[in-house]
């Protein structure tokens, strides 16, 4: 994982328009939430109702929220980004959800499954790195996000999210080749 305080690696990806999405510039947002999601894993479609409430909901407060799916396309067919057109389309995303064709990003976050999500400060330095929530498929638990609705909130009042963070839980992100991490 990477360790609290890192400075959030820049990335251009294209959109579902194939316009091209930058990391904005430190100081521009409040914060900034990326999350690696997907449209087959289980995981995600457990939490995707939520990624879509909660994203929208921290927009309007200022932050920059987007997803990136990193998956291997040609293993993944579900995918691809018609597919993910789709999925933003019926899950009513208003973040942009774009593509890592080379999974170079997700390399640069040191991302491990889906759904996993990065929250960083308006200096874009890691503030939170971990789960949404302890809910899982066919756990019981409801989904809240209290997790990571706990972690934006401490960094849109000025404070640090506890250092006691858990790991996301989900599928592995689908390599075409496995990083050293």
């Amino acid at each position: 994982m990477l360790p609290l305080g890192t400075a959030a690696p820049a990335f251009v990806l294209p959109d579902l328009d194939d316009r091209p999405v930058a990391l904005p510039a430190a100081g521009t947002s409040a914060a900034t939430l990326v999350m690696f999601i997907c449209n087959h894993c289980p995981y995600v479609q457990h939490v995707a109702d939520e990624l879509a409430r909660l994203g929208a909901e921290y927009q309007r407060r200022g932050v920059f929220v987007v997803a990136i799916n990193a998956n291997d396309v040609v293993a993944y067919p579900e995918d691809a980004p018609d597919a993910m057109r789709a999925e933003a389309a019926r899950r009513g995303y208003t973040f942009p959800y774009l593509f890592d064709a080379t999974q170079e990003v997700a390399k640069a976050y040191r991302a491990a499954c889906t759904p996993d999500f990065y929250v960083f400060d308006a200096g874009l330095r890691l503030a939170y790195r971990g789960q949404m929530d302890g809910s899982r498929p066919k756990n019981d638990i409801p989904v809240t996000g209290g997790d990571l609705r706990g972690a934006l909130d401490a960094v849109l009042a000025g404070r640090a999210p506890s250092a006691d963070q858990l790991p996301s839980l989900g599928c592995n992100i689908k390599w075409r080749e496995a990083p050293g991490y």
